[in-house]
């Protein structure tokens, strides 16, 4: 060990090593960037301009997009550079830290998503205490608690690949600094380092899972009891959004951790980070403009607004 270089930067491997397949790339991610950027700001600037929209909800959904806006901000922008640069190089310590603020966005990303569980079970299974159970104090905390939470998966995670060495290879064989490629090129044997990571992500994962689960179980056991049909499709309408964001969310890691190890490589495993990590910050503002009713009719009044002082 004592002979060995410690490194000092990693090398990002491409998706491509064609040039013209890396400009398309280039192009397509650009594309979703731009599209995360507008879709999560625009969200948030309906909720803060609308006062209709000043309630638990929507306090939840602009934390939201917010976190999106930085889950994707910490790796597109490198990949976009790193598509038109020779040099596909990061310091070590840009590494360390594009990993903590991808676990922490993570995190923060599923417990918000499992307040906002929380909110619509109170609203659907306890109505008339709705507005005394899911007051300002309350939303405040269950955020912060997210925050704090994600913070704490993020450096649970920095101090543990902290205590590694790395003497070389130095190619991450992904477009980001996530945990399981930066392990591999570990020089000391990290075992002792996966089995602490992997009890974090189960205790927080399988926490905040469980949360939501149990969240929609007692929200579809009560709109199951619900005699009008036009009574449980108006309660179902409150969470779709939420419910569609979940799934999607959900379905990509129980793929990402159940998939046998004869289809595990490099190229699945880019293919479903990008899904989590890219896709999804930009998918979340679009599932609650398109099947949110209150988002789309706020969202005019503030367009109609922004045209009427434009013409005058």
């Amino acid at each position: 060990m004592e002979n060995q270089t410690t490194v000092t930067e990693f090398i990002l491997l491409r998706l491509s090593n064609d040039p013209q397949v890396q400009k398309f790339l280039f192009l397509v991610f650009l594309l979703i960037y731009l599209v995360t950027l507008t879709g999560n700001t625009l969200i948030m600037l309906v909720i803060r301009a609308d006062s209709h929209l000043h309630n638990p909800m929507y306090f939840f959904l602009f934390h939201l997009s917010f976190v999106d806006l930085c889950y994707s901000s910490v790796t597109v922008p490198k990949m976009l550079t790193d598509f038109l640069s020779e040099n596909k190089t990061i310091s070590f310590n840009g590494c360390i830290a594009q990993m903590f603020f991808i676990i922490f966005s993570a995190g923060t990303e599923v417990f918000t998503l499992s307040a906002m569980a929380y909110d619509r079970y109170v609203a659907i299974c306890d109505p008339l205490r709705y507005a005394a159970t899911m007051k300002k104090g309350t939303c405040v905390l269950l955020e912060a608690g997210a925050w704090t939470l994600g913070i704490l998966d993020g450096l649970v995670y920095t101090v543990v690949v902290l205590q590694l060495q790395f003497c070389g290879p130095n190619q991450i064989h992904h477009f980001s600094c996530e945990p399981p490629p930066l392990l591999q090129l570990s020089c000391t044997s990290p075992l002792k380092e996966q089995m602490v990571l992997l009890t974090s992500a189960v205790v927080l994962g399988l926490s905040s899972f469980l949360l939501t689960l149990i969240s929609y179980v007692l929200i579809i056991s009560t709109v199951l009891r619900i005699r009008s049909a036009e009574g449980r499709r108006k309660a179902f309408n409150t969470c779709s959004s939420h419910l569609t964001v979940v799934g999607l969310l959900y379905l990509t890691a129980f793929f990402q951790y159940t998939k046998p190890s004869s289809a595990s490589s490099v190229v699945l495993d880019e293919l479903v980070s990008i899904q989590y990590s890219i896709l999804t910050p930009m998918l979340n503002p679009i599932i609650y403009s398109l099947q949110n009713k209150e988002v789309k009719t706020a969202l005019g009044r503030m367009l109609g607004k922004l045209r009427f002082r434009s013409s005058v």
